[in-house]
């Protein structure tokens, strides 16, 4: 496994995870012995299917569950210990949010405030900043109920920063958002992090972990499978591929005969092939010689990188999308 865990630690670690345990009365292990740390102004995305135990793991930095073993620091405050003081350092949005549905967006957002123990009126100007923030004052007097996925979601955002949290996390912020409200979200958290917030991210969406992580764990059946930028997790894969489209797909099964002498060939969708050969781009001309000389027409030869869906499939034998057992409360 690739693990920047002492790098991180080394670097004033704000999240610090030694050994820890969720163990469910009925047996069930949802978390087992997770080691992992996060520095400070570090995005680290948190990969695994439903069930793995990302969410389990995120309750417990939390202060929402206690862990039945190992031990765990945020902020520099232990979870157990000094809860309050983690709570007082940290901003949260879960996946299912209490919202109440007959108050406004504003409402929320100074009630938030009160809540942090913020003045009446400081409490309204921070309100005011974060509607500015999340692009919600021309909706900020209206009813929650009235809300679409994608405000709510950044209504969720900009309550989990009334305080000016250390550090942030999101579990899952973006299911169910549709490509623009995704987007829009990922800027917010970027200019967040720009400005010296760590952020903790669970996501089932790969991309999602690539466009925004410095570091990724991978968590499968409760355990980190792999560890480390999304650069140096795409190395597990093995070697690059070289996506062969071809103009006749009837062809594509002569194809891969011919091509199995530059490396080990898959069949894509369409009559296309994937090769994973060590040239890399060195090789889309043999490919083509080959091709050419056998009279198969070649539309485009592509260069593909390992994606962490790629990494995903190699270290845990499924994909993301798959649900590995069933989270306990």
């Amino acid at each position: 496994m690739i693990s920047n865990q002492d790098s991180a630690a080394s670097a004033d670690a704000t999240i610090i995870v030694e050994g820890l345990e969720r163990v469910y009365s009925s047996g069930l292990r949802a978390v087992d012995g997770v080691d992992l740390a996060v520095a400070a102004g570090e995005i680290y995305g948190f990969l695994g299917p439903n069930g793995a135990g990302k969410s389990t793991t995120v309750r417990i930095l939390t202060t929402l569950l206690r862990p039945t073993g190992g031990h765990a620091s945020v902020a520099g405050f232990d979870v157990v210990k000094q809860a309050s003081q983690v709570r007082r350092s940290i901003g949260v949005a879960l996946q299912e949010a209490a919202l109440d549905p007959l108050m406004t967006g504003r409402e929320l957002l100074e009630l938030q405030g009160a809540l942090h123990g913020l003045r009446r009126a400081e409490s309204k100007l921070r309100a005011d900043e974060l509607l500015e923030r999340v692009d919600l004052v021309a909706a900020a007097d209206r009813l929650l109920n009235t809300y679409s996925g994608g405000m709510r979601r950044r209504l969720d955002l900009a309550m989990a920063l009334v305080h000016r949290p250390m550090v942030l996390f999101l579990d899952e912020p973006t299911t169910g958002l549709d490509p623009v409200s995704r987007s829009s979200l990922w800027t917010e958290l970027r200019k967040l992090n720009d400005e010296g917030t760590t952020i903790f991210l669970t996501t089932q969406y790969l991309e999602e972990a690539e466009q925004l992580a410095d570091r990724v764990g991978i968590i499968d059946h409760g355990k980190i499978v792999a560890e480390g930028t999304p650069q140096e997790l795409g190395r597990l894969v093995g070697e690059p591929g070289l996506y062969v489209k071809l103009i006749e797909q009837s062809e594509s099964g002569r194809a891969r005969d011919l091509l199995a002498v530059h490396g080990a060939v898959s069949d894509r969708e369409a009559g296309g092939l994937t090769i994973r050969t060590s040239l890399g781009a060195r090789a889309i001309a043999p490919i083509v010689r080959t091709l050419d000389e056998a009279q198969i027409e070649v539309d485009a030869v592509e260069v593909e990188e390992p994606t962490l869906d790629d990494v995903f499939i190699a270290v845990t034998g499924h994909r993301a999308d798959e649900d590995v057992t069933e989270d306990a409360s």
